[in-house]
C-alpha cells in the first residue's frame, strides 16, 4: 500500500503522495509566479508556505522563502538531488495521514486556505528557464520506421545509430507550457519531389505532426572542457516532463539535407507543467531496447534498468468533435537513457547549464497503435487514422487538440503522473501567402 494522506487525493490521480512533482504557478489573487507541488486535484503553494513558516521543521529552512518565491525552479534545481530528495520527503511528511508535523498544515485550516488551491484555479507556467534545448533520436523503433519510409528498409538505420545517441540542437525559445496554442508554420515545401527541376512553393505546412517524447531537465552544470562521466550523469538530471516536439514533415523533407531539420522543428515544442523528480520515478526503472553493440566505455552503464516504465498515451480531438486515442506507447521504448544522452552530449567538452532541456526523441513501440507520430501511424501519409465520430486524419488540421498523457504505477501504491501536455492548432499567418 502507498502512503495515505489526510488531504483528499483521488486514487485515480497521478499526483499521489508517491509523486510530489514541482511546477510554477500564479493565481488570480496573486500574479507573482512561484513554486508549487501537485497533490491530487490541488496544488500546494510552496512560495506562500515558506513565507508562513511552513518549512520550520525542514533542514536549512532559512533559504526556502527565497528559493520558492522565484518565477522558475532553476534555483531549487541547482541545489542538487540530495536537497530535492530531502524537500520531497518533507512535503510527503506534511501531507501524510500520520504526519509528524500536524500543527504546520494538517491542523492549520488558515494555512490550508492560503496555500492550497484547486488546479483549475491556477495558471501554470514554464517550470524552468531553458537556456538550451537538444533533441535526441533515442527511440529506435521510430528511427527504424522513419528510415523505412525515407530510405530502403535495408538501410533504415544509419551506421552510427547503434553506437551513439544521435541528436540535433533545437530551439529553446519556442518551448512552451501545456495549454499554449500552436500556430501552424509556413515554409518552403517541395510539392512535386519527382520533378526534374526542384522548385519549392511557400505555403502552410500540410503535414503538421506530433512527436511523443520525454524531456529531462539539467540541474547540475559542467564546465567547458569537462565531460560528465556516465556514472555521475544521473545526478545532473532534475526530473522528467512529457514533451511534444511538433514537426512539419513537408517543410522538413525539403530543408533537412545536408544539416538536418530547421524551420520544420523550431516553431514550437510543448512540455507538461509538472516536473517529476527522478526519485519519484525510481520504482519504475526497467530495461530499454537492447543494444547488441558493445558501446564505447564512456557510454557503458552498470545498471541495465536505465529507463522508466511510463505508460504514454496520445489523444486527438477535432474542433467540436469527440476525443480519439491514437497511440499507446511506453517510456521503455528507448535504446539510450538520459544519462547516456548527457554523457555523449558533453564528451567533447560541451558545457551544460541548469535548466537545459534534453528530449528523448519520438517514443514508439513495434505493435500497431504504439507509434508516437502520425507519420508512422499513416505510413508516411498513405493511410488514414479513423477518429471517433467518423472524421479521418493523415496529419493535423486547424482546430485539432492534441493531448499527451503519461503515468506510472497503480492506484494501490499511488500513481505517478505528469499532467496533460496539450495544445490546439491555430491557422497559419496569412503574411506572404
Amino acid at each position: 500500500m502507498g502512503l495515505k494522506s489526510w488531504f483528499p487525493i483521488p486514487k485515480s490521480s497521478g499526483f499521489s503522495l508517491a509523486n510530489i512533482p514541482f511546477g510554477i504557478i500564479s493565481t488570480s489573487g496573486n500574479a507573482t509566479q512561484r513554486a508549487a507541488v501537485a497533490i491530487g486535484e490541488h496544488c500546494l503553494d510552496l512560495g506562500r508556505l515558506a513565507v508562513r513558516d511552513g518549512f520550520s521543521e525542514c533542514e536549512t529552512k532559512e533559504q526556502w522563502q527565497t528559493v520558492f518565491s522565484q518565477p522558475t525552479l532553476n534555483s531549487f534545481a541547482a541545489l542538487g538531488r540530495p536537497v530535492h530528495r530531502s524537500v520531497r520527503k518533507y512535503i510527503q511528511d506534511l501531507l501524510r495521514e500520520d504526519t509528524p508535523f500536524p500543527q504546520i498544515l494538517k491542523d492549520n485550516q488558515e494555512l490550508q486556505d492560503s496555500c492550497i488551491f484547486r488546479q483549475d484555479e491556477v495558471t501554470m507556467h514554464l517550470p524552468m528557464q531553458i537556456g538550451d534545448y537538444t533533441d535526441f533520436y533515442a527511440g529506435k523503433n521510430h528511427a527504424y520506421t522513419m528510415g523505412c519510409i525515407l530510405r530502403d528498409p535495408k538501410n533504415a538505420l544509419q551506421p552510427n545509430y547503434m553506437h551513439l545517441p544521435v541528436a540535433y540542437h533545437s530551439r529553446a525559445s519556442s518551448v512552451v507550457v501545456s495549454g499554449t496554442p500552436i500556430v501552424r508554420p509556413n515554409g518552403q515545401i517541395l510539392e512535386n519531389p519527382a520533378a526534374e527541376v526542384k522548385k519549392p512553393v511557400f505555403k502552410p505546412t500540410q503535414r503538421l505532426d506530433i512527436e511523443l517524447e520525454l524531456g529531462a531537465f539539467i540541474c547540475k552544470p559542467n564546465q567547458m572542457g569537462q565531460p560528465v562521466p556516465i556514472a555521475e550523469a544521473e545526478e545532473n538530471i532534475f526530473g522528467l516532463v512529457l514533451l511534444n516536439d511538433w514537426s512539419a514533415r513537408d517543410i522538413q523533407a525539403w530543408e533537412y539535407v545536408p544539416l538536418g531539420p530547421f524551420n520544420a522543428k523550431n516553431f514550437a515544442s510543448t512540455i507538461s507543467p509538472w516536473v517529476c523528480l527522478i526519485d519519484a520515478l525510481e520504482p519504475f526503472r526497467t530495461e530499454g531496447i537492447k543494444n547488441e553493440n558493445e558501446l564505447l566505455p564512456y557510454l557503458q552503464e552498470k545498471n541495465t534498468k536505465n529507463v522508466f516504465d511510463i505508460r504514454l498515451q496520445v489523444e486527438l480531438t477535432p474542433k467540436g468533435g469527440k476525443p480519439s486515442v491514437i497511440s499507446n506507447s511506453n517510456g521503455k521504448y528507448l535504446v539510450y537513457s538520459f544519462p547516456q544522452m548527457l554523457a555523449h552530449h558533453t564528451i567533447g567538452g560541451c558545457p551544460m547549464n541548469v535548466g537545459d532541456l534534453i528530449g528523448s526523441g519520438t517514443i514508439s513501440g513495434t505493435d500497431p497503435g504504439t507509434q508516437g507520430a502520425m507519420v508512422e501511424i499513416t505510413k508516411g501519409g498513405k493511410e488514414t487514422i479513423q477518429l471517433e465520430g467518423g472524421e479521418e486524419r493523415k496529419f493535423l488540421q486547424d482546430g485539432d487538440t492534441m493531448i499527451i498523457r503519461g503515468v506510472c504505477g497503480n492506484e494501490e501504491d499511488g500513481l505517478v503522473g505528469f499532467g496533460d501536455c496539450t495544445a490546439t492548432i491555430l491557422p497559419a499567418p496569412k503574411l506572404y501567402q
